[in-house]
């Protein structure tokens, strides 16, 4: 049985993470000043702590693997039928020829890869607030598709 303020810790753990609404790097910040000031007190206080901090950095890895599919998709597609001279010599970027026939599987990947990103990030609002609940009625909560960095 955990105490109430190991509880109220290991919530307020979790719901650090939307300081990167306000701070940036704030959901990586004050989870590890939290985690790190108490994870010796408490092992319930130390796995939460470990849930978020492998919750965050699995969705910056997944976030950073859409970015690095969906901009070269969209630049692939912008540029594809612009010549390299026109580039060179025209002081105007003209892109009056853009094919969408030619371009369709370009835009739909990087227009699919910004909808997952979407997704992930409304996921992550309300995963944060149920663990958070569940954390603060003192059950041990996983994160879904988070990988195991902290062990």
């Amino acid at each position: 049985m955990e105490s109430t303020t190991h509880k109220n810790i290991a919530t307020f753990t979790h719901l650090s993470t939307l300081t990167q609404y306000f701070i940036p790097f704030g959901n990586y910040i004050f989870p590890i000043i939290l985690w790190s000031t108490k994870k010796n007190d408490s092992e319930f206080v130390n796995h939460n702590g470990k849930q978020v901090l492998n919750f965050q950095l699995s969705l910056f890895l997944y976030s950073l693997v859409l970015i690095m599919i969906a901009i070269p998709a969209f630049l692939i597609s912008l540029f594809n039928n612009v010549s390299l001279s026109a580039l060179v010599t025209e002081h105007d970027f003209n892109i009056s020829n853009f094919n969408f026939e030619d371009n369709i599987g370009m835009l739909t990947l990087g227009l699919t890869c910004l909808l997952i990103f979407g997704l992930l990030k409304v996921a992550e609002f309300f995963l944060i607030i149920y663990a958070s609940i569940k954390t603060s009625n003192g059950d041990i909560y996983r994160y879904p598709i988070t990988i195991p960095f902290i062990k």
